[in-house]
């Protein structure tokens, strides 16, 4: 009789990865989202989204919309943004159904300022596998900077933080790893991104080194970042 095949060990490195602008494109459907939301307040649409690209949403209220109640205004941008998961234009980055399916099960998550709900909906019509790992807004007090949201999704994952590489194309995201004690790497941007170890200008160009990343069982090293801003 053929013995069973011995379960897969555990990955000794693992990736977290941020998903708007990291492994799908949703930066114009993000800029249309606010855009009306700043309509329906009588706002300018190029100031509020300025805002918006640097704080979370009750943040961008405060700053932008004082004097109207911040509840009602984030269950407007809700309906907006799940309006969009349903009806939007949007696709993902090339190489991330590649490299999602390429890497080993359990070796990685995704940590994102989104809803679950919303992700799930946006793999679904661009094909993307979802990781038993998802660390959402909805599961963190503090979101990014803060290196609360990539702590948890290491230890979801059962991982070592210093084992953990961080994909990010924004800056409060590379704060965030590198906060966490992490390995980050930025992409899909033009220019390499303050803070962070490594810089690709596309996420296809980074799939072989992050297929190499995790498939190597040596300790991560790499040079010193630039500090990020505080």
């Amino acid at each position: 009789m053929t013995s069973p095949a011995a379960a897969p060990l555990p990955a000794s490195r693992h990736v977290l990865f941020d998903v708007d602008g990291t492994l799908i494109d949703a930066v114009a459907n993000q800029r249309r989202v606010w855009e009306t939301w700043a309509a329906r307040y009588g706002l300018d649409a190029d100031e509020v989204h300025a805002v918006a690209l640097r704080t979370r949403p009750m943040e961008t209220f405060a700053a932008v919309a004082p004097d109207h109640d911040p509840h009602a205004c984030l269950a407007a941008l809700h309906e907006l943004e799940d309006e969009d998961v349903r009806s939007g234009v949007y696709e993902a980055f090339d190489g991330a159904a590649e490299l999602l399916t390429a890497l080993p099960p359990g070796s990685w998550g995704l940590v994102t300022s989104n809803y679950e709900h919303r992700v799930r909906g946006r793999f679904d019509r661009t094909g993307l596998p979802v990781p038993p790992v998802l660390v959402d807004a909805a599961s963190v007090t503090e979101g990014k900077p803060s290196p609360a949201p990539y702590l948890l999704g290491a230890r979801r994952l059962g991982a070592t933080p210093a084992r953990c590489l961080v994909v990010e194309d924004a800056p409060s995201g590379i704060r965030s790893g590198l906060r966490a004690g992490m390995t980050v790497w930025s992409v899909n941007a033009p220019a390499p991104a303050a803070g962070a170890h490594r810089h690709f200008p596309t996420l296809r160009e980074a799939v072989p080194a992050i297929l190499a990343f995790v498939a190597s069982t040596a300790a991560p090293t790499h040079p010193a970042p630039t500090p990020p801003p505080a």
